[in-house]
C-alpha cells in the first residue's frame, strides 16, 4: 500500500496523538505505529505531568527546579516555554475527558517527585499515562481526517537518495513502512514528516520501557543525517520491581514524594549519605546511590518501605501498583518492595529547535524521540508527559502558519527488496540482541569508566557490520529492524560519551568524576563526522 498526506506521524504516545488531533483541523494526517496504536512509553507513566497550577506554586519555581535537575544545561528559554504551556496543557487533557484526581474540595490532588520544591504533580491515581492516551486515541479513532496504520513499522525517512531523479537536497519526503502482517513495504509521502517514536530503553539489558521503545526515530533521523545531541544522558529509574517475571515494573517515584523510604536489605536507610533531599533528590543521584550500595555490598536489590503510611491512603492512592505486586507475590501494606534501578529514559536524541524542527527541512521530532534543551543532563519528574504535549502545540503552529511543500514533481522510488532471502538463522538476531543489551548494561550503564566504554565501542562496531550484512542479504522483520535500530542507538550513545570528558548530570565516568569548567551543552553527533 502506497499513500499521500499531507502530514506523517510517527508514533502514537502523548505527543504523536496530540499533534494528530491539532494537525486534523487543517490537513489530512496519517498515523504509523508498529503495534497497537495504545502500546507506548505514554500507556505505562504513572506519575504524572508537571505543572505549576497550584496557587502556592509558580512558574519560576518549575522553571528553576528543571534547571537545576538538569544540572544547568538545559536550555532557559525552551524550558520556560515549555513550563508556561503547562496550565493550557492541563487545559486541553481535561477537555478530552482525562481525569485528572481531585481533593475533597474538587481541586487538583498534587504530588511531588524527586527535584520537585512543591506539589505540581497532576495525576491520574498511579495510572496517569494509560488515562492520558486511551482519551487521546479515543477522539483520534473518532476522527475522520485521520488515519491510523496499526502493525506497521516505519523502516527509514524517504530522502533525497530515495528519489527516482535527485535533487541534491536536505528535505524529508516522508517514510517507508513495513507492514507487520503482510510483510509488504508501503512508500508513505507527506508534505511534512514528525517523529514522535519514543525512547530507546530497550538497548539496555533492564528497562521500565515496553518492548516497543527501540529507538526507531534516532535511528532513522541519523541515517538521514540528522543532527543527534546529548545521548550519554541515558535516566536510570532508582526503583522497578525485582522479580524474574516482573520484566522491570516500575515502581512510581510518586511513592517517594508520598513518604515511602528506600532501605538496605539489613533495613538500614541509607540515602542521607548521599543527599541531604534523601529520597527526594533527582533520580540520577537516587540511582547512582543504589547502584553503589548493590556494588558495595554484593546485594541484588534495595528495598522500598510504605509500611509507615495508612493502609487506606496506599490503596485509594497507588491501586494500580499496590495490585500488580500483589500479583508477584508482594503485599506493599505489610513489607518492603525490592527495587532496583532500570534503564528509564533518554534526555538526548534528535536535535531541534524551539519549534520541534530538526536540521532536516520539513522532518519534526517531538517527546522523548527529541532534544529540545528542555532536560539538559537530567529529566524532572513528570516533566516528559508535559513536554510531549508542548511540543505537539509548538509544531502544529509552526505547520500552520507555513505554506507546507507539494511533493508531486517528486517521485519516490518503491522499496526493493532486490536479491534479499527468507532468513534461516534467525538466532543471529536474538545472539545479537542479547550481546548487545548486556553489554550497554555492563559497560555503558550508571556508572562508566573510560576502559568500559572503548570496549563497548569496539564490541559495537563489530555488531554493527554484522547486522549491516544480515539486513541486506535478508528480507525485513520487525526483529531485524529494531536490532538495526538499537544498534545505531548504542553506538551513538557510546560515541556521546566518549566525547563527554567530564561527570555532570546522569553521565558520570569514573575516570573524570568532575564537571569540567564549560561543559558543552549540546554534545552533537552528525553522520558526515
Amino acid at each position: 500500500m502506497n499513500c499521500d498526506t499531507d502530514i506523517l506521524i510517527i508514533g502514537s504516545g502523548i505527543a504523536g496523538l496530540s499533534l494528530a488531533l491539532k494537525a486534523a483541523q487543517d490537513y489530512n494526517v496519517v498515523i504509523v505505529t508498529k503495534k497497537d496504536a495504545i502500546e507506548s512509553n505514554t500507556r505505562y507513566a504513572q506519575g504524572g505531568v508537571a505543572s505549576a497550577v497550584a496557587d502556592s506554586d509558580n512558574f519560576d519555581s518549575h522553571i528553576q527546579d528543571t534547571l537545576t535537575a538538569g544540572a544547568h544545561l538545559g536550555d532557559p528559554n525552551t524550558i520556560e516555554k515549555v513550563v508556561r504551556q503547562g496550565p493550557k496543557v492541563i487545559e486541553e487533557l481535561s477537555q478530552i475527558g482525562v481525569n485528572f484526581s481531585k481533593t475533597e474540595n474538587d481541586e487538583f490532588d498534587l504530588g511531588i517527585e524527586g527535584g520537585h520544591s512543591n506539589r505540581r504533580v497532576l495525576h491520574a491515581k498511579d495510572l496517569t499515562g494509560y488515562e492520558i492516551e486511551s482519551k487521546l486515541l479515543d477522539r483520534v479513532r473518532a476522527n475522520s481526517k485521520i488515519s491510523v496504520l496499526e502493525y506497521h513499522a516505519a523502516i527509514d525517512l524517504i530522502v533525497d537518495r530515495h528519489l527516482k531523479i535527485k535533487k541534491g537536497d536536505n528535505i524529508c519526503y516522508g517514510a517507508y513502512a513495513l507492514n507487520r502482517k503482510s510483510g509488504d513495504v508501503a512508500t508513505i509521502k507527506a508534505r511534512a514528516t514528525v517523529l514522535a517514536t519514543g525512547g530507546a530503553g530497550k538497548t539496555y539489558l533492564y528497562t521500565s520501557n515496553p518492548d516497543v521503545a527501540t529507538g526507531d526515530g534516532i535511528a532513522m533521523a541519523y541515517r538521514a543525517g540528522c543532527d543527534i545531541a546529548n545521548l550519554e544522558f541515558v535516566q536510570f529509574h532508582p526503583t522497578c520491581l525485582h522479580h524474574p517475571r516482573a520484566k522491570s515494573f516500575l515502581i512510581s517515584e510518586a511513592l517517594r514524594g508520598e513518604g515511602g523510604k528506600l532501605r538496605l536489605t539489613n533495613g538500614d536507610s541509607f540515602m542521607t549519605q548521599y543527599d541531604e533531599r534523601a529520597e527526594l533528590a533527582p533520580r540520577d543521584i537516587v540511582a547512582r546511590a543504589i547502584d553503589y550500595e548493590l556494588k558495595k555490598r554484593g546485594d541484588r536489590h534495595v528495598n522500598l518501605d510504605m509500611t509507615q503510611l495508612p493502609k487506606k491512603f496506599i490503596k485509594e492512592r497507588f491501586p494500580h501498583i499496590h495490585r500488580t505486586c500483589q500479583k508477584f507475590g508482594y503485599n506493599m501494606l505489610e513489607e518492603p518492595l525490592p527495587v532496583v534501578p532500570a534503564a528509564h529514559y533518554f534526555c538526548g536524541g534528535v536535535s531541534v529547535n524551539e519549534n520541534g524542527k530538526t536540521s532536516m527541512d520539513n522532518l519534526y521530532a517531538i517527546g522523548e524521540v527529541s532534544c529540545t534543551g528542555l532536560h539538559g543532563a537530567n529529566r524532572l519528574a513528570s516533566n516528559s508527559l508535559l513536554e510531549g504535549a508542548a511540543f505537539s502545540d509548538f509544531v502544529y503552529q509552526e505547520l500552520r502558519d507555513k505554506t507546507l511543500p507539494s511533493y508531486k514533481e517528486a517521485t519516490v522510488r518503491n522499496w526493493d527488496t532486490m536479491d534479499a532471502a527468507d532468513s534461516d538463522e534467525v538466532v543471529v538476531i536474538t545472539q545479537n540482541w542479547d550481546e548487545l543489551r548486556r553489554m550497554m548494561w555492563n559497560y555503558v550503564g550508571i556508572v562508566r569508566s573510560t576502559k568500559r566504554l572503548i570496549r563497548a565501542q569496539r564490541r559495537i562496531n563489530i555488531l554493527l557490520e554484522e547486522i549491516k550484512e544480515y539486513y541486506w542479504n535478508f528480507i525485513l522483520t520487525t526483529d531485524l529492524l529494531e536490532l538495526r535500530n538499537i544498534t545505531c542507538v548504542a553506538d551513538l550513545t557510546i560515541k556521546c560519551a566518549l566525547k563527554r570528558e567530564e561527570s555532570i548530570g546522569l553521565h558520570y565516568n569514573i575516570d573524570h568524576p568532575e564537571p569540567s569548567a564549560s561543559p558543552l551543552k549540546l554534545n552533537i553527533i552528525r553522520k558526515d563526522d
